[in-house]
């Protein structure tokens, strides 16, 4: 028997159907999974800048250091689960495309990249937002006590009276790492362990106190006065310096090494409208006003404005990178580094 007044049953009738529908439709709001090796500090400026035209889309990031990230990516190959990999290195996106894990898109805004910071390829298989490259944070408090000179060259970091004052990201682990190894091996050579860029390696190694698993850590770890000098990267040298970190940011004379945070879909996604969606946005000029406040470098030219702690010639000092040989190259020369140098790495957790 029932106790609702029959006059009543329409309006709940009706009350139920919104409900069903207003729960229908939020069900239909697409979730994509991310895969990222963007700076936790950035993350939320960038999902906030894409919802204002994409409501209907939310991101669900996996965040890890480059390296971490681009080894999960590689291991989940024949069973992938990201939907889209954005701001990883172009290094990387270069080796996922060669192992065919990479579904080409060109978004609307890919004539105004710049050529040299994507894919060659009409439509691509991954494009740049910015550039990162190294730097080294030196504190000057600690480097007074010490009596310690601020260097002015990568050359300069192998003098022994930098013994134990340096520490630097694990290639393996760290994009800004890999970077820096793949600019010595660009400056002072290769020859397959046998050259330049190996020697000067292990002069350094002889200063170095230990290699993290972040290329942020070594200048948050300068900044705190934990080391005197911690090779990383401008973006994390800058932010420490504005937030009143005692330091002063070098930029090796020989040359800057750099890469890129890039963008691609990942192949087989079945978002992939929606992916193509964050495409769009993320190469637009709003994206990349966004970037500019975190880097000298966007690109599309002529959006970031000049970092108060980044010379203006920045992307003059960068060395020629080449990321096709950075990723065919990647499994030799982290198989050598780890061989040579990864007694000092810090413990994982």
């Amino acid at each position: 028997m029932s106790l609702v007044p029959k006059s009543v049953v329409p309006k709940i009738l009706l009350g139920l159907s919104l409900v069903a529908s207003a729960g229908f439709a939020f069900a239909q709001k697409t979730q994509l999974l991310v895969y990222t090796a963007l700076e936790t500090d950035q993350i939320k400026a960038y999902q906030e800048g894409f919802n204002k035209t994409n409501p209907d889309i939310e991101i669900k990031w996996v965040r890890d250091s480059t390296g971490v990230i681009t080894a999960k990516l590689l291991a989940e190959k024949n069973n992938p689960q990201a939907d889209v990999v954005m701001g990883v290195a172009a290094s990387s996106l270069a080796l996922l495309d060669k192992n065919g894990m990479l579904e080409p898109y060109a978004p609307l805004n890919l004539d105004a990249i710049m050529s040299q910071y994507r894919d060659k390829r009409k439509v691509p298989a991954w494009w740049g937002m910015d550039v990162w490259g190294a730097t080294v944070c030196f504190n000057t408090v600690e480097a007074g006590k010490k009596n310690l000179p601020k260097p002015e060259t990568w050359k300069d970091l192998t003098k022994p009276i930098y013994k134990g004052q340096i520490v630097m990201p694990n290639p393996a682990s760290s994009g800004t790492g890999y970077f820096d190894v793949t600019a010595w091996l660009t400056l002072f050579g290769d020859d397959k362990g046998k050259g330049g860029g190996w020697k000067f390696m292990d002069a350094l190694h002889e200063n170095i106190a230990q290699y993290t698993h972040s290329g942020s850590k070594p200048c948050n770890m300068a900044s705190s006065g934990e080391y005197v000098m911690g090779i990383s990267f401008e973006y994390r040298g800058n932010s420490n310096k504005a937030k009143g970190a005692p330091i002063d940011l070098v930029f090796p004379k020989e040359g800057l090494g750099w890469d890129l945070e890039a963008f691609a879909i990942h192949k087989g996604t079945k978002k992939l409208d929606a992916a193509k969606k964050l495409a769009d946005w993320a190469s637009s000029k709003d994206a990349m006003l966004l970037y500019g406040k975190n880097f000298a470098i966007t690109a599309q030219p002529g959006v970031a404005p000049p970092l108060a702690n980044v010379p203006k010639d920045y992307e003059q000092r960068l060395v020629k990178m080449d990321f096709i040989w950075a990723a065919d190259n990647r499994e030799r020369i982290l198989a050598e580094w780890m061989k040579r140098y990864d007694s000092k790495s810090e413990a994982r957790k």
